[in-house]
């Protein structure tokens, strides 16, 4: 049998079978790792062109390289016969590689032009290059001549012939002047294809010196030049002077230049010529035509059209060009020249010939011993080629007779063949023009099987996608693919497709696909199995479409773009703005679901565009904003559009339509989109469904429609506004009946009773019925029994009832719907019950085990499947309260149930009351309801802590005792032992002093404290005590009486405290949550303190000054019970509370308001002559000023004057320099100026000081430290001179320290 051997290559290495045919030559997987050892006969992969133009200043490279295994020998033939490289030392050929490289420095290039040929040879063939033909490319210079001026009269045709040298390749032709700048052309001047330049007519502006024809030869980079050409047109007038001057006439001539005439085709010449041209190769026609006016060309085609797509025209219109010529572009081509006096034709006939080309190029063949194949080399041409063979590069008729090859023309057939005749066989396909020659292998082998897709490996697709499974194989002879998953063999069919190649599609792939697919390659020399995974992950869909936006300028624009996508992907969200990236401006903020674009300006107008990506799939939604101006004037008005009009249905098929119409006005709001929607006349007159949604942009829209359907169709626009009226109603157009394409959804079974099995369906809509006489097909059978499907056919119901089926066995049932026109594809079948009944048994060894005195867990054996009778729900625990077991304490409560989902055997009960009896029981519930309970069983909860005492109030407080009363707890818990008392005072800095702690009988009610201070807050903590320990304290505060000799002050200075209690000191409840508020004011504050039990921890302390419309001030409080109310005016009164508040705001709860004074601050007057610090200032000050007087009297009894210079020469350092005067001294100081103080002296800007102005003082010229400044403000301490610059002399000074300068440092 005859079989065609195909395959591919993945990854540079692995062999793939194609889908459909073969596209290029077969290969054998040369890796290594994976197919070791495999032959292979010689490849050529990469070689010369065949027309081969070297640069004869450079080496010459023939390239030969090709692959096989093993490596293949390369051998050269030139001109026909052997080249042996070694004899030439210029000549080396690269290693692992048939590559020739000449040197050609020390040699002519055309010693080694010629036809050179390249063979790649190996034990198993040997493959051969095409001829390449080696020139030596070349610019000859121009030949030498000598151009005479050109003398023409106005108006005339001119042409200037270039006559370039050959070259080769043939050189580039244009036209310069002496400046090298390329002469003007236009349609009266043009260079022909031989680059000749021709004048339609002459102007007198044609007349230059410098026509030159310049010839680029594009190998050697050289440019030769023809010499100038002199051209000189004469006007009429020039000609008439110069004739009459020699004849003695005045009009020689006339006035006019040559006469207007005619367009005659001068290029090509005549009225027809003939043009040659090859397939594939570019058509050239040209036609050039004098006359005046100056003609225009056109062209045409006699037979037709000119070729669409690959026409163009240059030079003016003068040439056309027609690329990839094929046989079709064969024919008559008309050149029309045309003036004002009259128009020319000359008709080219083209011929298309044809070199050999491939129709199908023979493919290198892998055959198995005694199997049957073919070389098969067709090829085409004008004329046509002649097909010939080789083997080994020799010509099979030389080659040894096989009688299991027959060359029939351009095909060989192999029958049985055997191992070892591995072999390359080139074809030849030749004409005149040209050659054809291909190499291909017949390979031989015989391999097993080998899958060469990796194990196991992994394949991610997205749900309702194609999922493609390789299995990618190779073997001699073919194996063949069988794919398995879990042990069941997978067969084409609708979900799965197997591919030629072994490639596994399921055609649309769903969650349940996911897992281990097996495939094995099997042919007759073995087998091999791989396996590979198949994850299918769930769609990336952005929920919403992004919202148009109509955004005023300056405000911020926001772009939502929520994504739900496969929990195995994450998701990068990519923002664009009209197809580009978002500008590089911080006002762009991207969040991972959002874009906000801060203060948008007109610029930010545009398209925007959300991209979620992941590594599988993607999704995306487009907004457009619109920037608006914040308060336009005259104001835009945005309303909704106009409804769209002129609807229109064309291209009518049976199951679609076009559906066109014409916008109405947007309003100055563009149109989004537009929605399409339908009437169905037939089945649901007078309702209107949307059918399909087209941007706002687009006019028409193509409609899918469903058989069986009276249409009507209108259309809405939408703009950011809203909908637009719906446009008039469309023509009606009918669609034919047909088969349902779809059955039933939401196929249920299950029963109402013990005995039936409800089967029921969402029936389908008149649209989906595809045609009259619609009914339903009803199967089921038991499931996992023997049997067949039991049907029934109905209509006009979505429900039936099966009877007489025995209670909660499964059933498999499935729905089809039938028409008159046919069936509905076989339906899916849906696994259901029969009815429920109630279980019959209840759960056995049920027990209690208490965890602890408010917690037990309830235990119990699960019951039989059998006895449940339906699905299980789960079990109930019915329990309730028998009694306390304080004797005190009897109580019944409701009883009350527990459910626990499932099949679980053990439930806890919380909640429960400590020291309690309980009764408790269990059973077992269905859908239909619950069995019989277990047998009543009791339990005991231990004993807990005792709850808070019912309440703790304060009575008899007197100076120094008070009286505590309170009630038991109302839960005792258990049994009471105690109670505990604890207190500590409280001083006016709200610190809290030692804690004393009482124990008290559980008989007490009450208990008096004796030996307490007068006038001093206490603060009480009470709680009761079982044997597990105390419970929850309940506070109390209160204040023992004043002393009466202290009640008397008119403002105390000692905290004043209040309290919401009545003189009875009955505890008075303020509200549901707060309790036992008091304050405490002093000078200028107060502490308010309380107690509360809300849910709500915002609280707050309010306050406001009494009889003031202000609003209250608030501050928070921060978990504590007690804040401190400070900056309180003294003298004034306050109204305070404390409220509770919610997330909102809004007040829960609240005290009453409790008003406070504040009291007034008495007036303290301190007699500052007492204090010591004030005694020890003094003190110093006079002391001090002592000092200063000594001083002052022994520098006076030195002399009443002294000379301020003496005082400076004095001293050694020569920093300090005199300061000097125009005259270079100062005057001496007097006594007078002694007075003057220096406090407030101050010296000019530029640092000087004047004679008027010297600052004398109590100030010692000896050495010292800086000035300073006393106590009083006085400045004492040394001071020197500064030196001043010396103009005359240039010299440059510091400055030192002097208390003239000191003191402009402190103004």
């Amino acid at each position: 049998m005859e079989r065609e051997r195909k395959c591919i290559i993945r990854g540079g290495a692995l062999l793939v079978l194609f889908l459909g045919h073969a596209v290029r030559a077969l290969e054998v997987p040369l890796d290594p790792k994976v197919l070791e050892g495999l032959p292979q006969p010689p490849t050529i992969t990469h070689e010369s062109p065949k027309d081969y133009i070297v640069d004869p200043r450079e080496n010459i490279v023939i390239h030969c390289e090709a692959k096989g295994k093993p490596h293949p020998s390369f051998s050269w033939t030139r001109n026909g016969t052997h080249f042996d490289i070694d004899k030439d030392p210029k000549v080396m050929m690269k290693p692992n590689s048939g590559t020739l490289v000449i040197d050609i420095s020390m040699e002519k290039a055309e010693a080694y032009e010629g036809v050179y040929q390249c063979t790649a040879r190996n034990e198993h063939g040997a493959a051969v290059s095409n001829n390449i033909v080696i020139r030596q490319s070349r610019s000859p210079l121009w030949a030498k001549e000598r151009n005479e001026p050109i003398v023409v009269q106005e108006g005339v045709p001119l042409l200037l012939q270039c006559r370039p040298p050959a070259g080769l390749p043939p050189p580039i032709i244009f036209w310069m002047d002496n400046n090298f700048q390329r002469l003007p052309q236009s349609s009266r001047v043009s260079q022909a294809l031989n680059g000749d330049l021709y004048f339609s007519n002459v102007l007198t502006e044609d007349t230059r010196n410098d026509y030159i024809c310049y010839a680029r030869f594009p190998h050697t980079q050289t440019i030769q030049q023809k010499q100038p050409i002199t051209v000189k047109v004469l006007d009429m007038d020039a000609i008439n002077e110069t004739m009459a001057a020699l004849l003695n006439d005045t009009d020689f001539f006339g006035d006019s230049p040559a006469g207007e005439r005619r367009p005659t085709v001068v290029v090509p010449p005549g009225s027809s010529s003939t043009k040659m041209v090859l397939r594939g190769e570019t058509l050239e026609l040209e036609c050039i035509a004098e006359g005046l006016p100056t003609p225009e060309i056109s062209w045409g085609k006699v037979s037709g059209e000119l070729p669409s797509g690959r026409t163009s025209f240059h030079s003016f219109q003068k040439t056309l060009k027609v690329a990839e010529v094929t046989e079709a572009d064969a024919g008559d081509y008309k050149c029309t020249a045309k003036n004002s006096l009259g128009t020319v034709d000359h008709v080219i006939t083209v011929i298309v010939k044809a070199a050999p080309y491939w129709i199908r190029s023979p493919r290198n063949l892998i055959l198995a011993p005694k199997e049957r194949g073919e070389l098969s080399c067709k090829a085409n041409g004008d004329p046509k080629p002649t097909i010939t063979w080789s083997m080994n590069g020799i010509p099979i008729e030389n080659t040894p007779k096989d009688l299991n090859r027959k060359v029939e023309d351009d095909t060989i057939v192999f029958t049985n063949v055997q191992t070892g005749s591995s072999a390359v066989y080139q074809c030849n396909a030749s004409n005149e023009y040209g050659y054809l020659l291909a190499n291909a292998f017949v390979n031989v082998l015989a391999e097993p099987p080998r899958v060469l897709t990796p194990p196991n490996k992994l394949y991610q697709v997205i749900r309702n996608n194609p999922a493609l499974l390789d299995c990618a194989s190779f073997g001699s002879p073919i194996p063949n693919i069988t794919w398995f998953r879990d042990s069941q063999t997978l067969v084409d069919g609708d979900s799965y497709i197997l591919h030629e190649n072994g490639t596994l599609e399921i055609h649309m792939a769903q969650t349940q696909d996911s897992g281990r697919y097996t495939c094995i390659a099997l042919n007759t020399l073995g087998s091999k199995e791989n396996h590979v995974l198949l994850e299918v992950k769930e769609p990336t869909r952005i929920l919403k479409q992004l919202d148009y936006k109509v955004v005023q300028r300056n405000s911020d624009a926001v772009f939502e773009c929520r994504v739900t996508h496969d929990p195995s992907l994450i998701p990068t969200v990519t923002w664009l703005k009209d197809s580009g990236e978002l500008p590089d401006d911080e006002r762009f903020v991207v969040d991972s679901d959002s874009l906000t674009i801060n203060g948008v300006t007109e610029s930010d107008e545009g398209n925007y565009t959300c991209i979620m990506n992941t590594t599988l799939d993607q999704d995306s939604a487009s907004a457009v904003l619109t920037v608006v101006e914040a308060t336009p004037t005259p104001a835009i008005v945005y309303e909704q559009p106009d409804h769209p009009t002129d609807l229109e249905l064309t291209d009518q098929q049976a199951r679609s339509v076009q559906l066109t119409w014409i916008p109405g006005d947007e309003h100055n709001s563009p149109i989004q989109k537009f929605v399409i929607q339908y009437e169905d006349s037939l089945h649901q007159p007078g309702v209107w469904h949307n059918l399909t949604e087209v941007p706002g942009t687009k006019t028409t829209a193509h409609l899918k429609l469903s058989p069986y359907v009276y249409y009507t169709f209108r259309v809405q626009a939408v703009n950011d506004v809203g909908f637009s009226q719906p446009s008039p109603p469309s023509q009606q157009y009918r669609t034919e009946p047909a088969a349902p394409e779809e059955n039933p959804s939401g196929v249920e079974a299950t029963g109402n009773k013990h005995d039936n099995l409800v089967i029921s369906w969402t029936p389908l809509s008149g649209l989906q019925s595809n045609g009259p006489g619609l009914q339903y097909k009803v199967m089921w059978r038991q499931k996992d029994v023997e049997s067949d499907w039991d049907s029934v056919m109905v209509t006009n119901v979505s429900k039936f009832v099966v009877s007489g089926t025995p209670t909660f066995v499964p059933y498999e049932v499935k729905v089809q719907a039938v028409n008159e026109y046919g069936n509905a594809p076989e339906p899916e079948i849906f696994l259901g019950h029969s009815g429920e009944d109630l279980p019959t048994v209840a759960p056995e060894n049920v027990e209690a085990h208490v965890q602890n005195s408010t917690l037990v867990e309830v235990r119990w054996d699960p019951v039989p499947s059998s006895t449940v009778r339906g699905r299980l729900k789960g079990y109930k625990v019915q329990y309730w309260k028998e009694k306390s077991l304080h004797k005190h304490h009897p109580h019944h409560e409701e009883r009350q149930v527990l459910t626990f989902s499932g099949n679980k055997t053990h439930g806890k009960l919380p909640g429960l009351h400590p020291y309690s009896l309980y009764t408790f029981n269990v059973r077992v519930f269905n859908r239909k309801g619950e069995g019989p309970p277990s047998p009543d069983q009791e339990f005991r909860t231990p004993e807990g802590v005792p709850g808070r005492p019912a309440f703790l109030r304060v009575v008899n407080v007197n100076l120094d005792s008070l009286t505590l009363e309170w009630e038991p707890p109302v839960e005792h818990n258990g049994r009471l032992t105690g109670y505990t008392l604890r207190y500590q005072p409280i001083n006016n800095t709200n610190e809290l002093g030692p804690l004393e702690e009482i124990a008290v009988l559980p008989n007490e009610t009450s208990y008096t404290l004796l030996n307490l201070k007068y006038s001093t807050r206490y603060k009480f903590y009470f709680s009761a005590n079982t044997s597990k320990g105390s419970g929850p304290v309940i506070t109390e505060e209160a204040v023992t009486v004043m002393d009466e000799g202290r009640t008397e002050a008119p403002h105390p200075i000692s905290p004043i405290t209040q309290s919401l209690r009545p003189p009875s000191h009955k505890v008075r409840p303020v509200g549901p949550a707060f309790g036992n508020v008091s304050s405490s004011v002093r000078e200028n504050g107060a502490v308010i303190s309380w107690e509360y039990w809300g849910p709500d921890k915002n609280v707050f302390v309010e306050y406001i000054v009494e009889n003031s419309k202000e609003d209250w001030k608030k501050e928070f409080v921060n978990g504590s019970q007690t804040y401190q109310i400070k900056g309180l005016k003294p003298g004034t009164s306050y109204k305070v509370r404390v409220v509770a508040k919610d997330q909102s705001d809004e007040t829960v709860h609240s005290t009453e308001e409790l008003l406070i004074t504040v009291p007034a601050i008495a007036s303290r007057q301190v007699d500052i002559a007492t204090q010591g610090w004030f005694i020890g200032l003094m003190c110093a000050i006079a002391l001090l000023i002592l000092v200063l007087l000594i001083i002052c009297f022994i520098k006076r009894n030195k002399g009443g004057k002294y000379p301020v210079k003496e005082k400076e020469d004095a001293h050694a350092d020569p920093e300090i320099q005199p300061m000097k005067e125009d005259d270079g001294t100062f005057g001496e100081y007097s006594d007078t100026e002694d007075h003057k103080p220096l406090k407030g002296s101050r010296t000019p800007s530029n640092g000087t000081v004047k004679k008027d102005d010297s600052d004398d003082s109590l100030v010692d010229y000896g050495e010292g430290g800086d000035g300073q400044f006393n106590e009083d403000g006085s400045f004492i301490g040394q001071y020197s001179g500064k030196k001043e610059k010396d103009t005359a002399e240039g010299n440059e000074s510091s400055e030192a320290p002097s208390p003239v300068n000191a003191m402009n440092s402190f103004v």
